[in-house]
């Protein structure tokens, strides 16, 4: 499997790279990012093959039909990582809420939110490639929330890595912020900015692409990757979890196998509904992907309208942190498969240019073909969590954003799948107030009342983080953030 980018070739770069070369170099030429040439075609025959067969099963043969160039040792390492989940044997459960609405359970690794589903094995990969070609990489994450404390997670004291994480400070969740800051390990730098997500992605990607930046660490013998889901090592992980959660409602006799599905996912950078596209190119049964955005819609007027404007925009925080994003970056890659390398430069370049660009009629209906889109209010997103609290399941506020598309976007009576991307206790003070009308107080305060209320335990990995030492308070101006990393690497 060869990787090609987005944008097409500027002629200094190789026309298509490996699987491992794409993770240790993501960005590609004029800005891009790397997409594969190509995508296997699983059919119903790997489908059937995998109805008696466990996750890691299912995640190996998927990395086989992509012809990866790790060693199987190394995959079988990082597979392995699943069975620290709480489940070893089915590390992303699905739950029948309603009658036709399950949900795909991703927060029950270490950190608690859906990014472990990748990040976990993308650690071990990525160390392992460092290691057998005696390289020194500077990983770079940026975080709305749950990309930061899964990166730290997975490369804390992890060989010939270290990595500095952006965050914007004050735009996470108390718990959140505490996953990252609490980190000691020695090869981990923890960096708050005066901004938001979007501030904290581009500044990763302009150091992604900068020459001198990567000078400056040339001279220091290191190279430069990204955790981020600009690097595909992340998103194949996360197609994985699709083609499961489909197989899963066979196994409950929800449905036949080749009959469609709604696949609805909360949307930000749109790595997991990338995942859920790739699926369906893929051959996974799949009617619609159902785009569930908070009140940071872009994606909602690009899927419904054709137009992606961020011209006149900032973004607005809401109940749903994680998901206050205006430039999502894997959009590009949905671009690429469909348009081209030579339009997806126009319109990303219109978009570097002028913060907007526009599809023609006929590129919207493609789009259409396979999205719908809508978006959930704080207010609305308050009142699922109620109401499913009510019929007995307690769910995030990225969650609920979900249970509005469920309600608006689906044309069929087909079952729909949501993608749960964090846990209750990453929010709680959201979730409380959802509860009890009431102010949630501070995350512990939040935590035991929900807890009580619920009658469930909070789970040690986060109760124990209230009395931890901060190690990482560093909090700076944007400007400031290459000389803070370079400094950390010295």
């Amino acid at each position: 499997m060869k990787f090609i980018e987005t944008r097409g070739n500027d002629g200094t770069r190789a026309t298509e790279v490996s699987f491992s070369e794409a993770i240790l170099g993501p960005m590609s030429s004029f800005g891009g990012i790397y997409s594969p040439e190509s995508l296997p075609d699983l059919g119903t025959d790997f489908l059937q093959s995998h109805l008696d067969k466990d996750y890691k099963a299912l995640a190996r043969d998927i990395l086989a039909a992509f012809n990866v160039d790790i060693d199987q040792s190394d995959i079988e390492t990082a597979l392995n990582l699943y069975d620290e989940f709480d489940n070893s044997e089915n590390p992303a459960p699905l739950v029948k809420v309603k009658d036709d609405l399950y949900v795909s359970e991703l927060y029950h690794g270490p950190t608690r939110a859906f990014k472990d589903m990748a990040l976990q094995p993308f650690g071990v990969v990525l160390s392992s490639i460092a290691q057998k070609r005696d390289e020194e990489y500077l990983i770079l994450a940026a975080t709305s929330g749950d990309t930061g404390p899964a990166a730290l997670e997975t490369f804390k004291n992890r060989k010939n890595v270290r990595v500095a994480c952006l965050y914007p400070d004050g735009g996470t969740s108390d718990v959140q912020r505490l996953q990252m800051v609490t980190e000691d390990a020695e090869n981990l730098k923890v960096i708050g900015i005066h901004g938001d997500f979007d501030d904290a992605q581009s500044a990763l990607k302009l150091l992604l692409s900068s020459e001198s930046f990567n000078a400056k660490l040339k001279e220091k013998n290191i190279s430069l990757s990204a955790a981020n889901s600009v690097n595909f090592g992340r998103i194949i992980f996360q197609l994985m979890y699709h083609i499961h959660s489909y197989l899963e409602l066979v196994r409950q006799g929800a449905i036949e196998l080749g009959d469609k599905v709604y696949l609805n996912v909360p949307s930000g950078n749109f790595g997991n509904a990338l995942g859920g596209y790739y699926a369906m190119r893929m051959g996974l049964p799949v009617e619609k992907i159902l785009i569930a955005s908070n009140q940071n819609n872009v994606l909602t007027h690009l899927i419904n309208e054709g137009i992606y404007d961020i011209s006149d925009s900032s973004v607005i925080p809401t109940s749903s942190p994680a998901m206050d994003i205006l430039k999502s970056s894997n959009v590009e890659r949905i671009l690429f498969d469909l348009f081209g390398s030579e339009r997806t430069k126009e319109l990303m370049s219109d978009l570097d240019t002028d913060k907007r660009y526009a599809l023609i009629p006929s590129e919207l209906a493609e789009i259409q073909k396979v999205f719908s889109a809508d978006f959930c209010t704080n207010e609305e997103g308050q009142e699922y969590i109620k109401q499913a609290f009510e019929g007995g399941y307690l769910m995030d506020p990225h969650t609920a954003t979900c249970f509005k598309t469920y309600d608006t976007c689906r044309d069929k009576p087909l079952k729909t799948i949501v993608y749960s991307t964090a846990e209750w206790t990453k929010f709680s003070p959201t979730i409380a107030n959802a509860l009890t009308g009431e102010d949630g107080g501070s995350d512990k305060e939040a935590l035991q009342a929900i807890a009580s209320k619920a009658n469930i335990a909070i789970p040690e990995m986060i109760s124990s983080l209230f009395d931890k030492e901060v190690t990482q308070s560093t909090v700076i101006d944007k400007q400031d953030i290459e000389k803070e990393i370079l400094a950390f690497l010295d």
